[in-house]
């Protein structure tokens, strides 16, 4: 394989363990530098979603920029107000009883999936020592998107509340809404989805304080309507001033920052060559095969293209567990190193353990100085205590 800086990398691959996550500082300062010009012409405040990167030795970089964290549960509410500060917000489709007073510890604002969630906890919201916002997510019941498995807005949706679901008396003491209905969308589909929102639910802000425009905004991505995302969320405030608006993605906060560095064990053959890799699809970048995608890999091609073409497939016995068909200039080699791109966001938050393999380092390159610094290692210990 060529080396790092003849496939375009400016840092030194070698340098990182295999396999890592690596994080790149100045693409997601780039990234944030965006986001902070996004929150200061709309007006809106944008939150990290920790569902999609919850990287928190990033945290003191990423706060610089935004306000505050959106979490799904406890334990994601506790990382947000332990190591980032600013405001919390949380949503889950259903809150238990044990968790809503971990959860209570933690929120700034808490977000109903239900009315009757809402009702059974509005006396211990009440009664809890910090005062917390309550808001109650909506279905807009307007599709954009391109995959079912992502779609909010699907018929016979668990999440979020109908307007046809939805009473006066459900309001009372809440005071915020919030949808959810994008994934990697651009402004077009979040301005016709927000005019659906509007259409049904538009008569309930007036008494509200704000609104949640929820996350899928693909605002990093370099083909983005900026213009007409600030617009769109302008042109709401001035309709509705009274309103503190909020968005929050998570995947465009690391879109593009990272890569997934491994190596090449062994080359097999079976119609075709095919490189077997320290890495997994299922358990290392589990998107791959749940979205589906094929994710770029530095200095190769799609099959076919470049002189040499392999299957590459994950180190699990999962039969599946391919990544696709890449081609290469030069034939691989055991003990090459392959460099997948845009590998932050969704990656270190979903992984596992299956089979027994290790979870990737994570490592960061510095902004200035190009050096890679290894965050965190795992071992046999991390696997252990996943289990009993």
């Amino acid at each position: 394989m060529a080396n790092a800086r003849e496939q375009g990398l400016d840092f030194d691959v070698q340098a990182c363990p295999s396999p890592a996550y690596v994080v790149d500082d100045a693409l997601l300062r780039k990234n944030l530098e965006l986001l902070g010009q996004v929150q200061e012409r709309s007006g809106a405040r944008i939150l990290l979603a920790l569902k999609g990167f919850a990287m928190w030795d990033c945290f003191p970089l990423i706060r610089e920029y935004l306000v505050g964290t959106t979490a799904s549960g406890q334990d994601e509410a506790r990382l947000g107000f332990d190591t980032f500060g600013g405001e919390v917000h949380v949503y889950s489709p259903a809150f238990g009883d044990a968790e809503m007073d971990v959860v209570l510890r933690y929120a700034d604002h808490l977000s109903f999936n239900s009315p009757s969630q809402w009702r059974r906890f509005r006396e211990r919201i009440a009664a809890a020592p910090r005062r917390v916002s309550c808001g109650l997510r909506v279905n807009p019941e307007h599709s954009t998107g391109a995959v079912p498995l992502y779609d909010p807005c699907a018929p016979g949706s668990r999440l979020g509340i109908r307007a046809v679901d939805l009473e006066p008396e459900d309001l009372e003491g809440i005071e915020g809404l919030h949808f959810h209905a994008l994934c990697e969308q651009n402004s077009d589909a979040f301005e016709e989805t927000l005019a659906a929102f509007e259409a049904r639910f538009g008569h309930y802000l007036a008494s509200l304080r704000w609104m949640n425009f929820g996350g899928g905004h693909h605002i990093t991505r370099a083909d983005y309507d900026v213009e007409r995302l600030v617009r769109v969320v302008r042109d709401f405030k001035s309709r509705h001033p009274h309103l503190t608006v909020y968005l929050e993605p998570g995947e465009a906060i690391a879109l593009n920052t990272g890569y997934l560095v491994c190596s090449v064990l062994d080359i097999v053959d079976n119609d075709g060559p095919i490189a077997i890799l320290d890495t997994s699809a299922t358990a290392h970048m589990p998107d791959v095969l749940e979205m589906p995608y094929r994710p770029e890999i530095v200095g190769a091609g799609k099959p076919g293209e470049k002189a040499h073409t392999y299957r590459l497939g994950g180190q699990t016995c999962l039969a599946g567990d391919i990544v696709g068909e890449y081609s290469f200039d030069a034939p691989l080699s055991i003990g090459d190193r392959l460099v997948f791109t845009d590998m932050a966001h969704y990656t270190m938050v979903k992984n596992t353990t299956f089979n027994g393999i290790r979870l990737p380092s994570i490592c960061r390159i510095d902004e200035a100085s190009r050096t890679v610094r290894t965050v965190k290692t795992f071992g046999y210990v991390d696997y252990r205590q996943r289990l009993s």
